[in-house]
């Protein structure tokens, strides 16, 4: 069973390779920039709202009528990242940052893409279902679509508080407040409030909530047998990112499997001062999960001549 480790990077910053909540704050608000002013310069044009409506963000919005949905495919990808409505954006941006940011300190950001991407479409197929089976929704389901990153939230929300319930928030206040409390204060405001609203629209967006929530419980609760759900996917976003980059010599593959041979090696007793070569054993397993992480293009100069210098040389 996995253990809740602390990641190395508690804090949000731009450049950073492994913040993934950054990155995903930065992509959603470039594209709720990029509706928002497309849309003034409609209304500058004395074009409607509705027409941009139909124009251009019925291109990114899922649609809730499968037949329509089959014509555009790609909005079960590009729903997830769009905003129009200012509020919208702001709140799921705000807990975006909060839930994300904490599942990537407790969990690894390795989790935070695959979380997002999965629980937005799990969202998406219980948004469709839900308009179907629903007769309330029954008479806007022709034109009806859902946009924001509601989904996505919600499985971030749900899944570090599977793994992480008594995490302790603002530790100044006396002990401080357990996530579990934060978590249902959350889903208890984001529920009533789509609940409430007067606009059906918005009542219709309950059915992607619970199915965001629902693969955030069932991805960290396999995460926390061993079962790392996000791994293909992780692989595969690595693999198209890094096309282009340089082909990592092959003495550098060959030091990384002969240190991780003699790091497995028996040693007779748990030492915490053990050595390979010249390097003590701690620093290397730093620069392997780098490299595990990171891949080795990310390794220093003096990283890789560290690695190289521990392959070469036998224990002292």
């Amino acid at each position: 069973m996995r253990t809740v480790e602390k990641e190395r990077i508690p804090s949000l910053s731009l450049g950073e390779e492994r913040n993934i909540v950054t990155q995903l704050l930065v992509v959603n608000l470039t594209i709720f920039i990029l509706l928002l002013f497309t849309r003034v310069i409609y209304n500058m044009e004395d074009l409607s709202t509705s027409r941009f409506n139909s124009d251009v963000l019925a291109w990114t919005a899922l649609p809730a009528n499968p037949a329509r949905l089959l014509t555009r495919p790609w909005t079960l990808l590009t729903y997830m990242f769009s905003h129009i409505d200012v509020w919208q954006v702001f709140s799921n941006m705000i807990w975006l940052w909060a839930f994300g940011s904490l599942l990537q300190n407790v969990a690894g950001h390795q989790r935070i893409l695959p979380l997002y991407l999965y629980g937005g479409l799990c969202g998406a197929i219980f948004y469709v279902m839900g308009m179907h089976a629903m007769p309330a929704f029954e008479n806007i389901l022709p034109t009806g679509s859902m946009i924001g990153a509601a989904a996505s939230v919600m499985a971030l929300a749900i899944g570090v508080t599977t793994v992480a319930p008594g995490y302790r928030l603002f530790p100044m206040l006396g002990r401080g407040i357990p996530l579990w409390i934060v978590t249902v204060l959350f889903v208890t405001l984001n529920v009533s409030t789509h609940l409430l609203d007067a606009n059906t629209d918005a009542q219709t967006y309950l059915p992607a909530l619970a199915g965001g929530g629902l693969t955030g419980f069932l991805f960290m609760m396999q995460w926390k047998k061993g079962k790392d759900w996000g791994a293909g996917l992780n692989r595969l976003t690595y693999k198209f990112t890094h096309m282009f980059h340089p082909a990592v010599p092959q003495e550098h593959h060959d030091a990384v499997a002969l240190v991780k041979k003699k790091l497995a090696a028996p040693v007779g007793s748990n030492n915490p001062y053990r050595r390979i070569g010249a390097v003590p054993e701690q620093r290397l397993n730093e620069i392997l999960d780098k490299i595990s992480e990171q891949g080795m293009h990310a390794l220093t100069p003096e990283e890789q001549e560290t690695l190289l210098r521990a392959s070469k040389q036998q224990d002292s």
